[in-house]
């Protein structure tokens, strides 16, 4: 509030210059008027003295009178025309410097809103770093942040596959240094949306693997954190993201989070630092590059900074998966894993509505809702393919697909 009327002060006051130069200006033109009309009398005086001295004649003072007479006529007649006209009266100087006045108040109010941040609370700098600071040293735990959060496994899962899992988990629990069943646990989990589990299993990957363990192993357990916490960076994922830049500080998952941390702290300006390096950098089609886009330029406002988010490069556009996209992802965390298929689902799926497409595609985008666990949409593509494509053996890929996906018989 104090702002509000500190700023309202001083627009009032800048009105009140305005207004007040506005009549100086007029009183200093008559008064230059005033002034030029003295200066012909005192000439005139001057030269009624000149004579008496006899520095100059009859003849001649008589022609300086005339002249200077003609001067002061002027003068008179000239303040005559332009007394009325030329300046205007003072209820318009008023009304023009009130209309100055709204120019400034309204004008700084948009300007404020422009470059400014209404909502944001009055700070200096200094406070707003140690705010920062504090803010980051006691931020909730990943204990805490998972406690707030409700259990959400995949409901699509089948009973085989369920059971399957309840084997692996018991057999992992009889060979704790078994470092590939730690490896397919914690995918799997992953996979099951049992995020606090996967980075279970992750951490006992990365103890087993002890000095050995790389980048890509620190970044995945720090990854499998922020997904059990809902996209919140705790300071144990922090710690192991850590780990990840010590050993490689070019990770692209590390550093995106290293950025989302900050934005989430009170540092926006280094987290628009990180992620317009990592734009920079590229590659285009990394499994960072979308997320960052979708929220560097709310970063960039809210450090004050005035940015514009280039346009993606050509060729980077989502398409469907196919069998060495999957092959590829077998390779990546699960957060990239689901971003690189979300993405070239939505573009898949975007396409096939617009200009159509041949059965692989539908079947593609088919069997990728299914690995989504989206089965709802995977059974609305295969209704909508019955009537695209009404020849039965045209339609063999597509049914493959949707049994795959548990909506067809």
């Amino acid at each position: 509030m104090l702002f509000w009327i500190v700023a309202a002060g001083l627009a009032l006051a800048v009105t009140g210059l305005i207004a007040l130069a506005l009549l100086r200006a007029q009183d200093a033109e008559a008064e230059m008027e005033r002034f030029d009309i003295r200066i012909y009398r005192d000439q005139l005086a001057a030269v009624d003295k000149d004579l008496a001295r006899g520095l100059v004649g009859e003849e001649e003072a008589e022609r300086l009178r005339t002249e200077i007479k003609r001067r002061i006529l002027e003068a008179d007649r000239a303040s005559a025309e332009t007394g009325p006209t030329g300046r205007a009266p003072k209820a318009a100087t008023l009304v023009t410097a009130a209309l100055s006045g709204v120019a400034v108040l309204g004008g700084s109010l948009w300007l404020y809103t422009v470059i400014g941040a209404p909502a944001y609370p009055d700070m200096p700098l200094v406070a707003r770093l140690d705010d920062a600071a504090e803010r980051r040293a006691t931020r909730p735990t990943q204990a805490q942040a998972e406690a707030s959060l409700p259990s959400a496994p995949d409901p699509s899962a089948s009973a085989d596959f369920l059971e399957l899992m309840d084997r692996l988990r018991a057999t992992v629990a009889e060979r704790p240094s078994d470092l590939d069943g730690h490896r397919l646990l914690a995918r799997n989990e992953a996979g099951l949306g049992n995020f606090a589990a996967a980075h279970a299993a992750q951490k006992r990957v990365i103890e087993i693997l002890g000095p050995a363990a790389t980048a890509r192993d620190w970044a995945d357990y720090g990854d499998l954190m922020v997904l059990a916490a809902g996209g919140y960076v705790s300071p144990e994922a922090e710690r192991a993201f850590e780990e990840a830049l010590a050993r490689d500080p070019g990770n692209g998952t590390a550093r995106y989070y290293m950025g989302a941390m900050q934005l989430q702290t009170g540092r926006p300006d280094l987290a628009f630092r990180i992620w317009q390096a990592q734009l920079r950098e590229g590659p285009a089609d990394a499994p960072w590059i979308g997320p960052i886009r979708a929220q560097i330029e709310q970063a960039a406002a809210r450090a004050g900074i005035d940015y514009r988010l280039p346009p993606a490069p050509e060729g980077t556009a989502p398409r469907g998966p196919a069998p060495s996209d999957v092959e590829a992802a077998e390779g990546m965390s699960p957060a990239e894993r689901m971003q690189m298929i979300e993405g070239m689902v939505s573009g898949l799926s975007e396409r096939l509505a617009t200009t159509g497409g041949p059965p692989e595609d539908w079947a593609r985008l088919i069997r990728a809702y299914g690995v989504l666990g989206r089965r709802e949409q995977a059974a609305a593509i295969w209704a909508e393919a019955q009537q695209v494509f009404e020849d039965e053996v045209a339609r063999l890929p597509i049914l493959r697909a949707a049994r795959d996906a548990g909506v067809a018989q």
